[in-house]
């Protein structure tokens, strides 16, 4: 099987962006996560009323991961289409890390033709715990 282009993740994550429930920011974000196997995992952010229950589209993808045994992430697409490039927040970079040594490949991207490219380590200098 032939490995995924950058661009083709992305075009991924901006799929799952359809599916965010944003009632309140009206900002639609996208994940797509790779794992060292191949498997891919798609999340969409999902916003509550009650703001400490809103779960980002990185750590939905990140837990249907988990959720079906796969542990070790090799790359994650962040789609958002705003003006500026889509990072993942803080809470995101840090759950990542949990399940990473720092070396998982980001795709920060703005739209889906302009996408950069970092190491974890790189968006999460002296990452807890490792």
């Amino acid at each position: 099987m032939e490995a995924m282009t950058d661009k083709e993740l992305v075009l991924l994550a901006r799929a799952a962006s359809e599916n965010a429930h944003v009632p309140y920011s009206g900002f639609p974000v996208g994940a797509a996560l790779e794992c060292a196997d191949g498997r891919i995992f798609t999340g969409c952010n999902v916003e509550n009323r009650a703001y400490g229950g809103t779960i980002c589209a990185e750590r939905t993808a990140m837990v249907k991961a988990i959720s079906e045994g796969c542990r070790d992430f090799a790359r994650i697409a962040v789609y958002g289409d705003g003006k500026e490039y889509c990072y993942p927040c803080g809470a995101c970079r840090q759950f990542m890390a949990e399940f990473n040594d720092g070396s998982m490949t980001v795709l920060c991207s703005r739209g889906t033709e302009d996408i950069k490219s970092f190491v974890l380590r790189e968006l999460l200098p002296g990452i807890f715990g490792f």
